[in-house]
């Protein structure tokens, strides 16, 4: 099965330390925070990834090759300027064209059940599921409502303290899609999935849908959430796959 990781932030809020390594690269319990994305991936059988780079790119290239060490296959898509999580899938859409696949945003680390939100996804006929969880902080997150169908009817992106509304979920930056979604993208300029093609969808009707997580996630992209991920793993709290 086939998967885009999203690996090609620059990681400005961790800097320093983002200076030197790739922030898909942080360390987490003594490994990369991408390899813990890509052990889970390969867990789940997801064995053939692309990953976009952009800041220091060899340092990933250098760490996973070809994939076989993790026993997928992996291709790179280099990014002078970054085109969004969205965008990224436009230099590579031909590969994605024909199946449904997994989008992963890498900054996260989880250790949720992928096989149960494909399968949500291969039963709800959706041309997008959407994986979701909820936690207290919305702050700087997007938040989604579903309906009793688990049928997405709200999004918003990174909403201000008036706008969070009851019994929201927070977008969980993993995505199962149908490859019709790859016309949804602009040929051209910065596209983002949360900001641009999914509230478009939404407004044109589109069957999206929504998956609860089976499992956690921590966030990586700020001092404090990393170093709050760092505590978790470290102390037992967070148990990787």
């Amino acid at each position: 099965m086939k998967a885009m990781v999203l690996a090609a932030g620059r990681g400005t809020r961790l800097r320093p330390l983002t200076d030197r390594i790739p922030k898909p690269m942080i360390p987490i319990g003594g490994r990369p925070l991408l390899e813990h994305v890509v052990r889970l991936l390969s867990h789940h059988g997801f064995d053939d990834l692309v990953i976009n780079l952009s800041h220091l790119p060899d340092v990933i290239r250098d760490h996973f090759g070809d994939g076989s060490t993790f026993d997928v296959s992996i291709h790179y898509s280099f990014e002078r300027d970054l085109l969004g999580t969205a965008g990224a899938l436009r230099p590579v859409a031909d590969h994605f064209r024909g199946d449904d696949f997994l989008v992963y945003y890498a900054d996260n680390l989880t250790n949720v059940d992928l096989a149960a939100l494909w399968q949500d996804h291969q039963t709800s006929g959706a041309v997008a599921t959407i994986g979701l969880l909820w936690m207290p902080e919305s702050a700087g997150r997007g938040i989604v409502g579903i309906d009793g169908q688990d049928r997405i009817d709200r999004w918003l992106e990174k909403p201000e303290p008036h706008q969070v509304f009851d019994d929201y979920l927070i977008n969980g930056g993993i995505y199962a899609l149908q490859p019709q979604i790859l016309d949804a993208i602009p040929s051209t300029g910065a596209t983002d999935f949360a900001l641009d093609v999914i509230p478009k969808l939404l407004a044109d009707g589109e069957h999206l849908c929504g998956h609860r997580l089976q499992g956690q996630l921590l966030s990586t992209d700020t001092p404090e959430r990393y170093e709050a991920t760092q505590r978790a793993v470290e102390s037992g709290l967070f148990p990787l796959p």
